[in-house]
């Protein structure tokens, strides 16, 4: 008999965060979905105004005091070093310490002394004052949004607000090296990413290609990931073929997402059938590869007859520079050659 594993309520609200998060592109919108921004100040570069989504803020000198309403962008402040003094926690999960802040960036964030602005994402406008912040910086979608309380955060420091769903991890370092004066750092943290990438595959013994990456959700199916999300762009970069399903078995209302493409249970077979590699992102639960490997709709896939289903751990879930390297240190653990 097949057994349905039903996530928790936290569990989904992380996976539609991340369908967001996984966008490689998207579209103006109130929402603040451009992902770009213009600058102009002084030759100095002191002040300078910000352009976000359909916003824009004046930033008089480089922040000193940066508190982050979004962990989802908390890892990449903390990759180019800009001084965050506080962040926002989720809810604590197998993807997180027991505070709420994500696993990859936790021992950084206390290292650095970087303490809880407020619990379980909800909004703290009292708290964010106490911390006297000379810079904001949040998110415009996701489930650390703060884009409805805008105008309160403005009230209180110069605040930015990015869609990570419309950027990868590189995109945004450069976003918040702009933002933080810190372009230098920005792209310097990027450029050593890449060498360091381009190191790690030559260590690696692809096994058979094409590969696809998903999150299985059991009687729910599953989220796969397309070509042009992180994680995706990831696996190109070590030198996976990606595939992603044809958009035939794509849930019909889903087929705008180009981060995630959603399959039913019973489309699951025949849109992984070109995968001769198939990767689980796990979103907390051990062994999630094992279970994706013993569901009876996938019993004829190519992959799983091929005993070829690798887990791809839990920090593929929501790439950051961080997470990002423990991803590819995971999988030339597991095909090095």
């Amino acid at each position: 008999m097949r057994r349905s594993l039903r996530p928790t309520a936290a569990i989904l609200a992380a996976v539609v965060a991340l369908a967001l998060a996984g966008c490689s592109s998207s579209s103006d919108s109130d929402a603040g979905t451009e992902g770009t921004q213009k600058t102009s100040g002084s030759a100095e570069g002191w002040p300078r105004t910000v352009d976000h989504g359909d916003r824009s803020t004046e930033i008089t000198s480089k922040p000193t005091r940066i508190v982050s309403t979004s962990p989802s962008l908390t890892g990449t402040l903390l990759a180019i070093g800009a001084p965050v003094v506080a962040s926002a926690a989720t809810t604590p999960s197998g993807m997180t310490d027991e505070q709420g802040f994500f696993s990859q960036w936790s021992e950084v964030a206390a290292d650095r002394g970087v303490e809880v602005l407020y619990r379980n994402l909800e909004l703290n406008l009292d708290a964010i004052e106490t911390f006297e912040p000379d810079l904001i910086i949040g998110s415009a979608n996701g489930g650390d949004s703060t884009l409805d309380a805008y105008a309160q955060l403005s009230d209180i420091a110069p605040t930015v607000l990015l869609d990570y769903g419309a950027s990868s991890w590189e995109e945004l370092a450069d976003q918040l090296g702009t933002v933080t004066g810190l372009e230098s750092e920005a792209h310097k943290t990027v450029d050593e990413y890449d060498s360091w990438v381009t190191t790690q595959a030559g260590k690696i013994k692809l096994p058979e290609q094409p590969v696809t990456a998903l999150v299985y959700m059991g009687a729910d199916g599953v989220w796969t990931f397309r070509a042009d999300s992180p994680q995706g762009n990831l696996l190109t970069s070590l030198g996976f073929t990606y595939a992603e399903p044809a958009e035939q078995f794509v849930a019909p209302d889903k087929r705008g997402a180009s981060g995630v493409a959603i399959v039913s249970s019973e489309n699951m077979s025949a849109a992984l059938d070109g995968s001769q590699t198939l990767f689980a992102v796990s979103m907390g639960p051990k062994d999630v590869e094992k279970q994706l490997a013993a569901d009876p709709l996938l019993a004829n896939q190519p992959a799983v007859k091929g005993d070829r289903v690798y887990a791809m751990g839990t920090a593929a879930f929501r790439l950051d520079y961080f997470s990002a390297k423990q991803t590819v240190e995971s999988l030339v653990s597991t095909f090095g050659g």
